[in-house]
C-alpha cells in the first residue's frame, strides 16, 4: 500500500547533506550551474509527481525550475570518471518533491543532454527523462550563455538560450536559496516502482546572478504551463563534486522484508 506523502514531517533543509553516499553508484562533478526557479502552485504539479510524493512546499509555494549546467565525468561504481561520454552539457527542467518518510527530492520531467550514449543509458536502465539535445555552454568573463536544441526523442525543436551575468557571492543564502539548492535526493518511477535515490556533495557556493536573456520551451514541453511571470530566482555557482549512493531501505523497514516562453 502506498505512503501517504503528507505521513511524516519533511525533515530540515539542510546546507550539508545529511547522509553520506560512502558506497558511491554515480561519481560526477556539476559545473558552471545557473538555477532559474519560478513559483508555481503546487495543486498544478501535483499530478506530475511519482506515486507517493507530494508538492515540496515553502510557504506555500512550490517551484519549477530550469537548471542548465556542464556534467564532468560521470563514473560509476567507484571507477574514475570518463573523459568524453561523461561530460558534456545538460539542461533540466525540474520540481520539488517530499515522500511519506519525509525525505525531500526533486522530480526531473526532461533531462536535455549533449551525449547519445549517456542519454541511450540512462532511458533505458534507469528510466530517466533524458533527450538527446545540441547543447553549447559559453563564458566570457562574468555572462555564461547556455544553449539547447532538442533532437530526441522529442519535442523536435524544443530548445532553450539562457545567458546569466555572475554577481556576488551569498555568504548566507536564504531560506528561498536553501529550498531550491539544498536538495539530497531524487525521487522517480523505476519499473512502476518508486525510487529515492540520495546524493551528497560539499555545500553550494552559490552567486547571485542577472538574467540577461531566457527564450525556452523546455518547460511547457515538460507538461507544464509556460512561466508568465519574471522568475523569482536566478543563482549560479561554479559548482560541486557529486556521489550518488544505493536507495536507502525505507526507515522503519525490517531487513528482508520486502507553449515557448520569454522568461
Amino acid at each position: 500500500m502506498p505512503l501517504n506523502p503528507r505521513s511524516v514531517e519533511p525533515e530540515p533543509v539542510t546546507a550539508v547533506a545529511p547522509h553520506a553516499a560512502n558506497r558511491a553508484l554515480l561519481t560526477q562533478a556539476w559545473r558552471d550551474l545557473a538555477f532559474l526557479h519560478w513559483a508555481v502552485d503546487p495543486a498544478d504539479v501535483a499530478p506530475l509527481l511519482p506515486s507517493g510524493t507530494a508538492p515540496d512546499t515553502l510557504d506555500g509555494v512550490t517551484y519549477v525550475g530550469l537548471v542548465a549546467f556542464r556534467m564532468h565525468r560521470v563514473g560509476w561504481l567507484g571507477l574514475p570518471g570518463i573523459p568524453y561520454l561523461g561530460s558534456f552539457p545538460e539542461t533540466n527542467v525540474r520540481l520539488y518533491s517530499v515522500d511519506g518518510h519525509g525525505r525531500r527530492g526533486v522530480v526531473f520531467r526532461s533531462l536535455d543532454a549533449a551525449r547519445l550514449i549517456p542519454v541511450l543509458v540512462a532511458r533505458s536502465v534507469f528510466r530517466l527523462p533524458y533527450v538527446w539535445s545540441r547543447m553549447s555552454v559559453h563564458r566570457d568573463g562574468r555572462t555564461v550563455t547556455y544553449g539547447s536544441a532538442r533532437r530526441w526523442p522529442g519535442p523536435r525543436g524544443a530548445r532553450s538560450r539562457i545567458s546569466v551575468r555572475i554577481g556576488e557571492r551569498i555568504e548566507e543564502p536564504t531560506a528561498l536559496e536553501h529550498f531550491l539548492t539544498a536538495r539530497w535526493g531524487m525521487h522517480s518511477t523505476f519499473f512502476g516502482r518508486s525510487l529515492y535515490l540520495p546524493n551528497a556533495h560539499p555545500s553550494w557556493p552559490l552567486h547571485r546572478a542577472r538574467l540577461l536573456d531566457c527564450d525556452e520551451d523546455l518547460i511547457a514541453a515538460a507538461g507544464l504551463s509556460a512561466p508568465a511571470a519574471p522568475a523569482a530566482s536566478v543563482l549560479y555557482s561554479p559548482g560541486v563534486p557529486v556521489r550518488f549512493g544505493p536507495p536507502p531501505r525505507p526507515p522503519g523497514r525490517a531487513a528482508g522484508k520486502g507553449p515557448g516562453s520569454r522568461c
